[in-house]
């Protein structure tokens, strides 16, 4: 099968496990940037990545639309909750508790979409994605193991999951009009005068510096495929399939994280670690069977990947949706 014969709903699944295995892949890379500023090296992520997204806009002759009101209000939102203070509540997090007690709390995100995202697409939770998300959490937890912390460490981890929720949610309405291209482009853009006024009071001159060889690296990875790509493959993944269910893909973070440290040679995964990827695995698959039967939601006309017109799965159509060509 072709990426052009399959359909809008397998397209954006296949997004979504993309976007979350480059997010979980990138794990080991961040770990190069603990003796770099924060800030800085956001700032610095953040701007290439901008740069490369504006110039595939304008490669691919999509057109800026300038955002309303209220859509601005929006973005700002969600590159303060999904980029901005994401990464300061990780850092923070990652400073007083240890990484597998922040890994596990993250993961419970998929059980938060599965209940909320529905709600306020004005449908009913569905109690077979929800056992199907409960199974992922659980082999989440399992491939990450539960470690310790203080308990400001654990609010600041607690923080990080809400994040990563508002980070899905927030988009969702506004992919009818602005599309995956343009809301990764400007919620990329909005990050980088967010992490500067950030950094002038924590930083202060230190804000940047000069990257060794192994932190540039670090830092093209995390500018390119982590934001530029995984940005554009999860609010592609939202455009065509239901939040809770994308949601579900989460569970792949740890498991693509232990993966890429046995690649890298950082680390090797457990016996116990492979069955908790088996048992992110069933739920996975039980979520997206449990579809079968049920009604479908509200669809409205939104571009695809490669920019035709493809059906798209949204949590409740927004007031004014408009298709573009």
């Amino acid at each position: 099968m072709t990426f052009s014969s399959m359909s809008p709903r397998s397209i954006g699944l296949l997004c979504a496990a993309s976007a979350q295995g480059l997010i979980g892949a990138a794990a080991g890379v961040s770990a190069v940037l603990r003796d770099y500023p924060v800030t800085g090296g956001q700032m610095l992520r953040y701007t290439l990545a901008a740069l490369v997204l504006f110039g595939v806009l304008r490669v691919r002759r999509i057109p800026l639309l300038r955002p309303t009101r209220r859509e601005l209000v929006r973005l700002g939102l969600l590159s303060l909750s999904g980029q901005t203070v994401f990464n300061l509540c990780l850092f923070a997090a990652l400073d007083r508790a240890d990484p597998a007690t922040v890994g596990s709390i993250l993961g419970a995100t998929p059980l938060l979409l599965v209940l909320v995202a529905p709600l306020l697409g004005g449908r009913r939770p569905s109690r077979s994605v929800f056992a199907a998300a409960v199974l992922v959490v659980a082999g989440a937890a399992v491939v990450q193991g539960l470690g310790g912390g203080t308990a400001v460490g654990l609010v600041f981890a607690c923080g990080v999951a809400l994040c990563e929720m508002g980070f899905t949610l927030i988009a969702v309405p506004l992919l009818p009009r602005l599309g995956a291209w343009r809301i990764a482009a400007y919620a990329t853009a909005m990050a980088i005068p967010q992490m500067s006024v950030v950094g002038v009071f924590t930083d202060g001159a230190d804000l940047i510096r000069t990257p060794s060889g192994t932190e540039l690296v670090a830092l093209l990875y995390l500018a390119l495929p982590l934001t530029a790509g995984a940005f554009l493959l999860w609010y592609s993944a939202l455009a065509r399939v239901e939040p809770e269910r994308a949601g579900l893909f989460m569970g792949l973070v740890p498991v693509t994280a232990a993966l890429s440290g046995l690649v890298l040679g950082t680390g090797t995964p457990t016996i116990g670690q492979f069955a908790g990827a088996l048992l992110v695995g069933v739920g996975v698959v039980l979520g997206l069977r449990a579809e079968e039967g049920e009604p479908a939601p509200d669809r409205v006309a939104e571009p695809g990947v490669g920019g035709s017109s493809a059906p798209v799965v949204i949590a409740g159509p927004p007031p004014g949706a408009t298709s573009e060509p």
